[in-house]
């Protein structure tokens, strides 16, 4: 079904495609629950209307989706990786050749431009790829004792696995979450946020297609409720969540229960440290991606824009003319640079902090409005105007909170020693940036700055090489990367006596 789908979209699909499929699935097919009830609309941000509605999972459907993965999980883990990585690097093949059309279908749910939703489908394919090359290499150790005893280990998987997406890159974070687990010999369970429930399913689907055995990589729908159920779960290994500061920590205390590890990928409020030695065209290129990417939906955006005081007036102007120049509307169209935000009700609370900084004295430069389009079919979708605030203070509300949407606050330094407290006085630390021409600088700032990654000369890059994660409030654990196979898999040792036991009794 959901083949047809992809195939029934064109170019001009926004405000056009109503989702009709079930969007639950386990066992190796999408289910329609029997007792369908507290149905929720979605919405397609770039015109407002529904999009089709989440039928969010109960105690007994949330079981039946562990159930079906355990069944999996007891077949793929006796698997070998070799084994394992053809299906997977089958996968990544398939997402590769139906690139475009999921892209468009991760556009109409979620509202960013095509362009960069082309851009976190590769990344997609190439996080599945990445982790299939890894799993055969997947080995433990073997140590000599003496007297011709030894011991050696394996790494072994952990079993039914959690993962909990968010609404920003909803087939990206899929992919990022199950393709270490699968490596390893896991199972996946995944709930999407319940505002992008569509594109998820799409990745079951594939999974299939491609040879895993049914259940292995499951979908349900729903919203806290939910959740609270797959974490409770007692045949959950591991919980693996990406959202907020606030739900991040229940996802903890519930998980706590169980004593099952968890991978928390957290909110930010990221400095970006821009020194007057800098080249200048670089530094305002990075500071509207560290900005504005997704509608400045993203976490790790650094959205404290720190500017050496000599050089405020000539980066302002810059930033301010190409940030109104930045191309709102269609998401569709090659042509955007930005859509629509997530929510109507979310666009309402972005718009609120730009109020909120202009009563505490803020200045805004540009933007921080509704936006309406002029083509008639998006009148009613959740567009602003990227927004620029200047004379911003630190004990302002636009620089303490996480707004999560287009909003640059900007503030002037002075001295290297000043800048890094101001940047390190925070709860969060999930990412950071620094702009200089001057090497032990560069290298200087970033070794102080409190963040689990810092960007040099750069903002929002994200190779599935590179390991993701924060500091502090921000969450701990790492997504991407060799480490993450640490937090997908269990160490045995195994220790063998060659002789006689040397017993003390």
């Amino acid at each position: 079904m959901a083949k047809s789908l992809l195939d029934s979209l064109t170019s001009g699909s926004t405000g056009t495609v109503v989702v009709k499929d079930h969007l639950n699935f386990w066992g190796g097919r999408r289910v329609q629950l029997e007792n369908a009830k507290n149905l929720e609309p979605v919405f397609e941000p770039a015109t407002g209307r529904a999009l089709c509605d989440m039928v969010p999972c109960g105690a007994e459907e949330v079981d039946q989706a562990i159930q079906s993965a355990q069944t999996a999980y007891l077949q793929w883990r006796k698997m070998a990786g070799m084994e394992r990585a053809r299906v997977m690097l089958e996968a990544a093949r398939i997402i590769r050749e139906r690139r475009e059309k999921i892209a468009m279908l991760e556009v109409i749910n979620n509202g960013k431009s095509i362009t960069e939703a082309l851009v976190d489908i590769d990344i997609s394919w190439q996080s599945i790829e990445y982790y299939a090359g890894m799993a055969g290499t997947l080995a433990g150790q073997h140590i000599q004792l003496p007297g011709g005893a030894f011991a050696y280990t394996r790494r072994e998987p952990l079993g039914v696995c959690v993962g909990i997406g968010a609404w920003n890159y909803p087939f990206q974070i899929a992919c990022w979450k199950s393709a270490p687990a699968l490596a390893c010999g896991n199972a996946m369970v995944f709930k999407p946020s319940p505002f992008t429930p569509v594109t998820a399913v799409l990745l079951a689907e594939i999974y299939k297609e491609a040879g895993v055995p049914d259940g292995l990589f499951n979908v349900v729908q729903g919203g806290a409720e939910t959740g609270t159920l797959l974490c409770h779960h007692p045949m959950v290994a591991k919980v693996s969540f990406t959202g907020s500061v606030p739900t991040g920590k229940k996802i903890m205390e519930m998980s706590a229960k169980g004593v099952k590890p968890v991978t928390l990928e957290l909110g930010g409020k990221s400095p970006l440290i821009i020194f007057k030695d800098c080249e200048l065209e670089n530094a305002v290129k990075g500071a509207l991606m560290a900005n504005f990417l997704t509608q400045g939906q993203v976490c790790c955006n650094g959205t404290r824009v720190f500017v050496h005081r000599e050089i405020m007036p000539q980066f302002l102007e810059e930033v301010v003319k190409r940030t109104k120049a930045i191309p709102l509307g269609d998401p569709l169209q090659e042509g955007t640079r930005m859509g629509a935000l997530i929510t109507k009700a979310h666009l309402e609370k972005v718009l609120g902090f730009v109020n909120q900084a202009k009563k505490e004295g803020a200045k805004v430069l540009c933007g921080g409005e509704p936006f309406t389009p002029s083509d008639p079919k998006l009148k009613g979708g959740f567009f602003m105007s990227p927004c620029v605030l200047d004379n911003c203070r630190d004990d302002m509300t636009c620089v303490k909170e996480e707004i999560f949407g287009p909003v640059m606050s900007v503030m002037a330094f002075d001295t290297e020693e000043e800048v890094l407290r101001r940047a390190n006085d925070t709860t969060y630390g999930l990412a950071s940036g620094v702009f200089t021409r001057d090497i032990s600088r560069a290298h200087r700032v970033a070794a102080n700055l409190e963040a689990g990654t810092c960007f040099i000369n750069n903002y929002n890059i994200s190779p599935v090489e590179v390991p993701f994660g924060g500091y502090k409030n921000s969450g701990f654990g790492r997504e991407n990367g060799q480490i993450t196979i640490e937090h997908y898999s269990q160490l045995k040792t195994v220790v063998v006596e060659m002789g006689d036991v040397d017993s003390l009794f």
